[in-house]
């Protein structure tokens, strides 16, 4: 159904209008290259380049209406021009109303944090699945609409690809969606127009310093998220945080706590572990998971009271808990033929690392050692890799430090920051190799039967940024071929 301009501003705040509001609204746009004939561009000042500076090179192409903040000097009689406080909201609170708001019938469930984003949105997702509901994902690994499975850009898409995906889930037939919820889609309100059912706040620590500027702003943009949540939502925030009180200062919604260490709604600890996974206690429950270290028994824990929240039987949460695997690239095994283990993480912060180092050391011999292969990203927060190559010398037998996505910058020049956290007497373990694939290799060689290997920073990525360039590129794909294994993961 063809929507009306005027309708999908209802909700909009307009502060002015020139033209007619009455044409039928074509593409929502925020990039002028991608404008046809009657869409409509929004004029979105971001942190690189502002929108309005391109409003001429969209009506080019054929935009039938823009929304802007500042009315341009020009105004072309057959164009809409609609000026608003804030064009990112705008465009969140139309492009919800573009696909008849999915949201509003679709459980939405928003996931936010540092760390275990990815694991907890993924799990939810997989639990609800297995109990025999229809669910769709909104995830850093990927999309999931109905049967389909749809590669993903960025950890939360734009709003318009949100929308679309719900909408599609809508029509597959989904009752339940989970989504991660990052820090730039709370600020570049991404999330603008939708409904959610629930928000669940993993944790916080250092990351992505060099978009907010401060850890302080970081914060706020987490908290943005459960501050719009609503009165028939529910705010499940880990007491284990000490900020967990302060994302929920301001919300309408319910709250409610899980912790590990706290005295919370949801309780956990863990009773039991090996190699193979953990024992936890739930709420006076026991139950067998596959999965390994205290991180992961609290993403166990998100999951749980997410899925009774939600309106799950405990009992049935728990029996498909026990069923569940660890998600790709999060804490993946692969063992060699000759007794070696390696495990690739997609650990990219200093918490979530040392988490990592920390439950496989656990798992360790006593004559194995934990073999760490870790970079840092290029155009990022530089401010973490020097904390982040210290985690990793402080608990591994060998430091090989190498390339992430090295973008813009030149990889031996991270590596060299790398390097300056690490404590003189630390130095002989550790080996400089830029070229990422040659580092893993060397791990996988040097390292015997029982010893470990981890291999942090890309996870479940499949390519290397290098020089503003994306190259194909799997961390499991090198450690099988050094391990001289097929595509199986044991």
């Amino acid at each position: 159904m063809v929507k009306k301009l005027e309708y999908l501003l209802d909700d909009v705040g307009v502060t002015c209008v020139k033209g007619d509001t009455g044409l039928d609204a074509g593409s929502l746009e925020f990039d002028s290259r991608r404008v046809t004939e009657g869409s409509i561009y929004f004029a979105i000042r971001g942190t690189g380049q502002d929108g309005h500076s391109f409003i001429e090179s969209a009506v080019s192409n054929g935009a039938a209406a823009v929304i802007c903040e500042t009315m341009p000097a020009n105004l072309r009689e057959e164009v809409c021009y609609v000026q608003v406080a804030d064009s990112a909201s705008a465009l969140g609170i139309m492009a919800s109303a573009m696909f008849d708001h999915p949201s509003r019938r679709i459980k939405l469930t928003g996931v936010t944090g540092t760390n275990g984003k990815t694991t907890t949105a993924t799990l939810l997702f997989r639990l609800f699945t297995a109990m025999g509901n229809r669910a769709g994902l909104i995830s850093t690994v990927g999309h999931i609409v109905g049967e389909e499975k749809i590669q993903a850009t960025h950890t939360t898409p734009d709003p318009v690809t949100i929308n679309r995906l719900l909408s599609g889930m809508e029509r597959a037939g989904c009752e339940y969606c989970f989504m991660e919820v990052s820090s730039h889609a709370i600020v570049q309100q991404r999330i603008g127009g939708l409904h959610f059912a629930g928000g669940i706040f993993t944790n916080i620590s250092h990351d992505h310093l060099d978009y907010h500027g401060s850890y302080n702003e970081y914060l706020k943009a987490k908290k943005r998220f459960f501050d719009t949540l609503q009165g028939d939502a529910f705010a499940l925030v880990n007491k284990d945080d000490r900020n967990s009180g302060f994302m929920v200062q301001n919300t309408g919604a319910m709250v409610k706590s899980f912790g590990m260490k706290s005295m919370a709604d949801f309780r956990g600890s863990i009773v039991e572990k090996d190699q193979a996974g953990m024992l936890l206690d739930i709420n006076g429950s026991q139950v067998w998971v596959n999965f390994i270290g205290a991180f992961n028994a609290s993403n166990i824990l998100a999951v749980y009271a997410g899925g009774v929240l939600l309106g799950a039987d405990a009992g049935e949460v728990l029996r498909v808990i026990s069923t569940l695997t660890p998600v790709e690239g999060r804490f993946e095994t692969i063992r060699s033929a000759d007794g070696i283990t390696a495990i690739v993480d997609y650990a990219h912060t200093p918490d979530a690392l040392e988490n990592v180092v920390r439950a496989i050391k656990q798992m360790l011999g006593g004559r194995s050692r934990l073999i760490t292969v870790t970079g840092a990203g290029g155009d990022r927060d530089r401010g973490k890799r020097p904390v982040m190559a210290a985690i990793a010398a402080a608990n591994s037998s060998k430091v090989i430090l190498t390339s992430d996505n090295p973008r813009s910058e030149d990889p031996d020049e991270i590596i060299n920051e790398m390097l300056t956290g690490i404590e003189e007497g630390e130095r002989d373990k550790v080996l400089c190799i830029s070229n990422r694939k040659e580092a893993i290799r060397v791990a996988c060689s040097i390292a015997g039967k029982g010893d470990f290997v981890l291999v942090a920073g890309k996870g479940h990525e499949t390519y290397q940024e290098i020089a503003g360039v994306r190259h194909h590129f799997d961390d499991r794909e090198v450690v099988r071929s050094a391990f001289n294994l097929n595509k199986t993961t044991g």
